[in-house]
């Protein structure tokens, strides 16, 4: 299974062009992916672009991708449009469910932050079901981030806890959920590889199956590849920096077969990240 992530920044380049072509070209130029998990998709906020419906555009440049958007914002203006911001993950594997978490935001009115998320999306690999876990946490509050954190953690710990598959039918919902011990969890995780909030999730030791980084899963003495603050030194002044990860439950470390940063372009101001699992 190949999988990319993205923190594509809404299709805007470090030259300040917003292009969601570019995106996907430099996308599948990285990696022939069976899975894409794109953070920062906005539909309908003017602020992004021409304000159009960009699930819509990635969904129409990915095609024989199953294409699922979910929002953390969902707002409403006066005249009853809808503005949505959120993540984004395309399979060409088979999707068994679907599962949107708003993650905790609390003193939301006390800082700069907005609403975060987590888009779970269980896809039938060859090796079994696998939930992929498309998140994108707070950027201006450590205390939001933690909890957050503490969320996903828990979600995980569920979900290994009590796994289920569901029937071949789906004619009601009791027998139509499945619940995968397995995941990748991937995105925009807004802390570096030095702070002990990485270290809650990649050294977690609560029952079941817990999160490894994939990139030191196999190789302790790998050398970390920056993820932001190559090319866009204005958001990025402090430099080169390593934000964006992708984490596997402890039975998939030894499917890690390769992890990769796309160092080579400025299409957005983060880069991309790949990962193949044998």
């Amino acid at each position: 299974m190949r999988l990319l992530t993205w923190n594509i920044q809404c299709g805007k380049g470090c030259d300040g062009v917003t292009d969601l072509s570019r995106i996907v070209a430099v996308a599948r130029q990285t990696l022939d992916a069976d899975v894409f998990c794109f953070q920062e998709v906005s539909a309908n906020f003017s602020r992004f672009g021409d304000g159009a419906d960009q699930s819509a555009q990635l969904a129409a440049l990915l095609p024989g991708y199953s294409a699922i958007f979910r929002p953390a914002i969902e707002t409403m203006d006066r005249a009853g449009s809808l503005h949505c911001f959120g993540n984004m993950t395309l399979s060409r594997l088979p999707v068994l469910q679907i599962a949107n978490h708003l993650l905790p935001f609390p003193g939301a009115g006390g800082v700069r932050s907005m609403r975060r998320h987590a888009l779970e999306v269980t896809v039938q690999a060859s090796f079994g079901a696998i939930r992929i876990v498309n998140t994108h946490l707070e950027f201006h509050s450590a205390d939001q981030r933690q909890a957050q954190i503490t969320r996903l953690l828990d979600l995980q710990q569920d979900a290994s806890g009590s796994p289920r598959q569901a029937s071949s039918r789906h004619d009601e919902p009791y027998g139509s959920q499945t619940v995968a011990a397995a995941s990748l969890m991937c995105g925009d995780f807004n802390f570096d590889v030095a702070d002990p909030q990485h270290a809650l999730i990649d050294r977690a030791g609560r029952p079941g199956l817990n999160y490894r980084d994939a990139w030191t899963a196999n190789r302790l003495d790998r050398p970390r590849a920056p993820t932001c603050g190559i090319y866009d030194r204005v958001q990025w002044a402090d430099g080169q920096d390593c934000r964006d990860f992708i984490f596997v439950t402890e039975d998939l470390v030894s499917r890690v077969r390769s992890i990769a940063v796309n160092e080579a372009t400025d299409a957005s101001d983060h880069q991309p990240v790949a990962i193949e699992l044998a």
